[in-house]
């Protein structure tokens, strides 16, 4: 589990990284599974096929790099308030960690970000972009240096 804290100190972001797996990772990029599927259909497949939580199945927020890779951006929690508010903030940097990997600067292929747990400043002002954009990057950096199997 990583946890990142964002610059002003008021929000907090939980995240676990796995790997999808090279058969799944071809389904992608071979565009049997894409982002432009019926949630439903995609939703079938990846529980039947892969063991995948039905409710995760339907919080899939991004593919990447460039919305069409094989890494994806899941939120898997439960009962946090203004997800929604953060959803933009959170799919740009996984769309940069995923396109700028941490450890050789390579695109990454084949890695799920599970966001767990959010902890956000009730004032819409203090959990803009300027706040999220780099403490989400961060948080996906550390948790795929921490995850196996690397590099």
């Amino acid at each position: 589990m990583c946890m990142a804290k964002s610059p002003n100190k008021h929000n907090r972001l939980y995240m676990k990284c796995l790997p999808l797996g090279d058969q799944m990772s071809d389904m992608i990029e071979n565009g049997k599974i894409t982002p432009r599927d019926d949630p439903k259909v995609r939703s079938k497949i990846l529980v039947d096929e892969f063991d995948w939580d039905k409710n995760d199945t339907l919080k899939i927020w991004s593919f990447g790099p460039e919305n069409t890779g094989a890494n994806l951006l899941v939120d898997a929690t439960k009962g946090v308030q203004f997800m929604n508010e953060i959803k933009d903030s959170c799919e740009n940097a996984f769309q940069w960690a995923s396109k700028e990997g941490v450890m050789c600067e390579e695109s990454m292929r084949g890695i799920r970000f599970n966001i767990l747990d959010v902890v956000l400043h009730a004032d819409a002002i203090h959990r803009g972009g300027g706040q999220l954009i780099q403490t989400a990057r961060r948080c996906f950096y550390a948790s795929e240096l921490t995850a196996e199997p690397t590099l």
